[in-house]
């Protein structure tokens, strides 16, 4: 079973069992929606009303799982409505959303200058929305017991083009490591999570050694960095939480002392180059379809339950506020 897949098993058992209490509850035989995490009835929906239709989405292999987590609960009140959740990376995504072939654009980095012309001259109009925070995570195999702080400069030494064909060992990275052959790992370029570490890290966005094992799906970047004593990779915080046990997380220090990865430390900001926010690009001609604003607007009112549940680091008090409004805002597209 992967990762995504463990994930979606929890999902979809806490799913069950939200409804189980509702039905325990007194819930009756009538048709209106069972009770969900913080359910708010889909915002404008009303009461009972039963929705239908299919709602595309496509995108991060970060974010995916989270908008599939949304929708695991959304089918408790709306069964008919099927969301469909692909992981073609941040730009795979966004090449189908202004090509008009998605609803919803899951990502994680903001969508590029190019991107946007593009879907302007396709007369796609959107909304973006922050959806969550994570911490972008460095890791290492489990045998691993020299490398448990690394500076930034030391990730742009190993990540940076030149690295390739010069830093091979862990040595060449510091002399006080072992000559431990490095075993790199990490996402593809059509990721988003690329796209940023290459940019925090390296300081260009794209730019980065390519005598890397990639791929777009992150176990098996798990995988590749549980498989050498010198391997080293990274990607969501997640994906590092459900494999915890097979991996070390890094701490980062980008000039003010080694900083752990956590919910705690991405929220607070301490968490610095590698916290950013995770979103999802809502279609705005979509969003006139009731299922879709349904969603999104469900979506939304229940974004920290659904967060958490899926083991995501929920948005702060200032930024769920900014998301509501957002929403809001779709009201009139």
């Amino acid at each position: 079973m992967t990762s995504g897949q463990r994930r979606l098993s929890a999902v979809a058992a806490s799913a069950a069992f939200i409804a189980l209490v509702a039905a325990c509850s007194g819930g009756g035989g009538n048709n209106e929606a069972s009770a969900s995490p913080g359910s708010t009835g889909g915002g404008e929906q009303q009461a009972g009303q039963q929705l239908s239709g299919d709602i595309k989405s496509d995108g991060s292999s970060t974010v995916g799982p989270l908008t599939t987590a949304a929708s695991e609960f959304f089918a408790e009140e709306q069964p008919k409505v099927r969301v469909s959740v692909g992981t073609s990376g941040t730009g795979g995504g966004f090449e189908k959303f202004c090509n008009g072939e998605t609803d919803i654009s899951n990502a994680s980095r903001p969508i590029k200058d190019e991107e946007k012309a593009i879907c302007d001259s396709k007369g796609v109009a959107f909304t973006e929305l922050t959806v969550a925070t994570d911490a972008l995570t460095v890791v290492v195999n489990k045998e691993n017991d020299w490398a448990k702080c690394l500076t930034t400069d030391q990730l742009k030494k190993i990540w940076e083009p030149a690295a390739q064909g010069k830093v091979k060992t862990w040595k060449d990275v510091d002399a006080k490591f072992p000559a431990e052959p490095l075993a790199l790992a990490g996402p593809g370029t059509d990721s988003g999570t690329f796209d940023y570490f290459t940019d925090e890290i390296n300081g260009e966005e794209g730019a980065s050694r390519k005598d890397y094992s990639a791929s777009e799906n992150d176990n098996d970047v798990v995988q590749a960095v549980s498989g050498a004593k010198g391997g080293l990779g990274y990607f969501g915080f997640t994906y590092f939480e459900e494999n915890a046990d097979k991996l070390n997380a890094v701490q980062v220090d980008s000039g003010k002392g080694c900083v752990t990865p956590s919910v705690e430390t991405s929220q607070d900001g301490s968490y610095t180059p590698l916290a950013r926010p995770l979103f999802v690009y809502v279609k705005n001609e979509s969003a006139k379809r009731p299922e879709v604003k349904a969603f999104i607007d469900f979506y939304s009112a229940n974004i920290g339950k659904i967060a958490t549940d899926a083991k995501y680091i929920p948005l702060n008090a200032e930024q769920e506020g900014k998301l509501k409004t957002a929403v809001q805002s779709l009201s009139g597209s």
